[in-house]
C-alpha cells in the first residue's frame, strides 16, 4: 500500500471514530422533562387583612438566592457538607422569580395595594421588600421540604429598615417530584402569605413634615 493509500485509509478511520463518537453523543442526551414544576397561590384567606391606599405601591425585589438555588431544580440536602440535586425535578424558572411572582400576588390579595413586581419597576414606591431566597428544597434526613426568606423591607427615603426572617418546613414527604413540588408550592404559600401579613402590619411611616424657613432665611 502505497503512503497515500495509508493515509486516505487513515483518514477514512477517523472519520468514522468521529462519527461514531457523533452518535453515541447523542444518544447519552438527556430527554426533557414531561412536566415543570411551578409555585402558584393556594387562595389562602385574607379576611381581615385588608392593606391602605394611603400605604402607596410597594416594589418586590427578586430575592437574592445561594449557588444551590441559582438554577431551575430542587437541591436535596444529603447531609451538612453535601447537595444533590432531586432526579426528573425542574422548575418551569428561577426559584428566586417564581417566588417573587407568589410574594407579589400573596400581598395583592390583602387588599388595593399596588405591588410592583416587575424588572422595569418604577422608581415612585413608597417601600421596597427584597430580601434572599435561603433555602426552597428537599432535607433528606428528615424527609421534609424546607422554605426560609430573609426578609429587609425599607421606605422609600431608607430611614426605616426592617428585617424578620420567615421559614416553613413540611415533613413526611416522599423524595419524589410527584410530592416534593406540591409540598414546597404548600410551605412557600405559608411563607409568603406571612410575609405580606407582616407588611401590612408595618406600614411605612408618615413623611417628616415640611421644614419650615427661618427669619433668616426668608430675608435672605
Amino acid at each position: 500500500m502505497t503512503h497515500r493509500l495509508k493515509q486516505s485509509a487513515r483518514v477514512a478511520a477517523m472519520a468514522f471514530a468521529a462519527s461514531a463518537l457523533g452518535a453515541c453523543s447523542l444518544n447519552l442526551t438527556p430527554e426533557p422533562p414531561a412536566s415543570l414544576l411551578t409555585l402558584s397561590p393556594n387562595g389562602a384567606d385574607t379576611t381581615g387583612t385588608t392593606t391602605r391606599l394611603e400605604d402607596g405601591p410597594i416594589a418586590v425585589r427578586i430575592p437574592e438566592v445561594p449557588a444551590k438555588l441559582n438554577v431551575s431544580r430542587i437541591p436535596v440536602t444529603v447531609s451538612e457538607t453535601e447537595i444533590a440535586y432531586l432526579q426528573e425535578a425542574y422548575w418551569v424558572e428561577r426559584p428566586s422569580r417564581l417566588f417573587r411572582r407568589l410574594l407579589g400576588e400573596a400581598l395583592r390579595a390583602r387588599g388595593p395595594m399596588l405591588v410592583l413586581d416587575s424588572d422595569d419597576t418604577p422608581a415612585l414606591a413608597k417601600q421596597t421588600l427584597r430580601g434572599t431566597l435561603l433555602e426552597m428544597g428537599y432535607d433528606a434526613q428528615s424527609s421534609s421540604v424546607v422554605v426560609v426568606y430573609d426578609a429587609v423591607r425599607t421606605d422609600a427615603d431608607g430611614r426605616q429598615v426592617i428585617t424578620r426572617r420567615f421559614e416553613a418546613r413540611e415533613s413526611g414527604v416522599l423524595p419524589e417530584p410527584a410530592a416534593v413540588g406540591p409540598a414546597l408550592n404548600r410551605a412557600a404559600n405559608r411563607v409568603v402569605a406571612e410575609v405580606a401579613q407582616w407588611i401590612v402590619e408595618n406600614p411605612p411611616p408618615p413623611p417628616p413634615p415640611p421644614k419650615e424657613e427661618t427669619k433668616a432665611e426668608k430675608a435672605g
